[in-house]
C-alpha cells in the first residue's frame, strides 16, 4: 500500500519511467530537481516556452502575471497558475492541473490533473493523478522536533532519513478544506480525508478519514 505502484498510475507523470526505479515515494524526494533539468532539456520548444534558465511553460499553459514562478520548474499543458500563486522551485507540475491563489509548491510533482486551487501549501510531496486538495488544506514537511521523518503504517515503522518529507496521496484522492497531513502521511488511491483533520500516518486506499481521526471505508 506504500509503494509507487500502489499510490500512482505512472502513465500520468513526465516523471513516469523515472519513478519506475524507486520501490517507496519518498525516496524520490531527493531527486526532483535533477529529473526537471534534464527532463526540461529535452522539451520541443515548439510546445514550450523557456522565458528563464530552467523554467519551461507549456504554450497552452495558463499562467497569470502575478503569480511567481522560480526554477528548476515545467509546468505542463493546458495547467492553470492562477494569481499569486508561489512556485518557489523543483516543480514538476503536469498537464491539466490546476495551482490556484496564494498555493505554494515547493520540491514536488504533481501528476497530470492534480488540483491545488486555494491556498494551498505543497512541499517535499507526490500528488497522484487526479488528486485534489481542498481550501486551505497544507502538508507539513518538517517535524517539531526537527528529527527525521518517519513513515508509519498501522505498527510498521520505516525510516525516511529526510528532515523534510510531506505527503505521498494517491491517485483521485480527495483532502478537504482545511485538512492538514503531517509529516510522512501516505494517503492512498481514492480515499477522502474530511475537512479540518490532521492527518498522521497512513490512510488506506478506498478507505474515508474523518474529522475525529476514525478509518472507515468508502461505500
Amino acid at each position: 500500500m506504500l509503494k509507487i505502484i500502489d499510490l500512482f498510475d505512472l502513465f500520468h507523470s513526465a516523471a513516469g519511467e523515472w519513478l519506475k526505479g524507486f520501490t517507496w515515494p519518498w525516496e524520490a524526494l531527493e531527486g526532483i530537481t535533477d529529473t526537471i533539468l534534464r527532463l526540461g532539456a529535452g522539451l520541443d520548444p515548439q510546445e514550450y516556452d523557456h522565458p528563464r534558465e530552467d523554467v519551461w511553460i507549456a504554450r497552452s499553459a495558463k499562467v497569470f502575471p502575478s503569480a511567481y514562478i522560480g526554477g528548476p520548474c515545467i509546468i505542463g499543458p493546458e495547467t492553470e497558475v492562477r494569481h499569486c500563486a508561489f512556485i518557489r522551485g523543483s516543480a514538476l507540475v503536469g498537464a491539466g492541473c490546476v495551482v490556484g491563489n496564494s498555493t505554494e509548491l515547493k520540491n514536488v510533482i504533481l501528476f497530470d490533473k492534480v488540483q491545488v486551487p486555494h491556498y494551498n501549501y505543497v512541499g517535499d510531496s507526490i500528488l497522484g493523478y487526479k488528486a485534489h486538495m481542498g481550501a486551505g488544506s497544507i502538508t507539513s514537511n518538517v517535524k517539531s522536533d526537527k528529527l527525521p521523518v518517519v513513515i508509519r503504517c498501522g505498527e510498521e515503522r520505516m525510516a525516511t532519513q529526510r528532515k523534510k518529507v510531506g505527503a505521498m496521496i494517491g491517485d483521485e484522492a480527495e483532502i478537504g478544506c482545511n485538512a492538514v497531513m503531517n509529516p510522512g502521511t501516505v494517503i492512498g488511491r481514492q480515499a477522502i480525508v474530511y475537512p479540518t483533520s490532521c492527518v498522521r500516518g497512513t490512510v488506506p486506499e478506498k478507505h474515508i478519514f474523518t474529522a475525529e481521526g476514525v478509518l472507515k471505508p468508502r461505500a
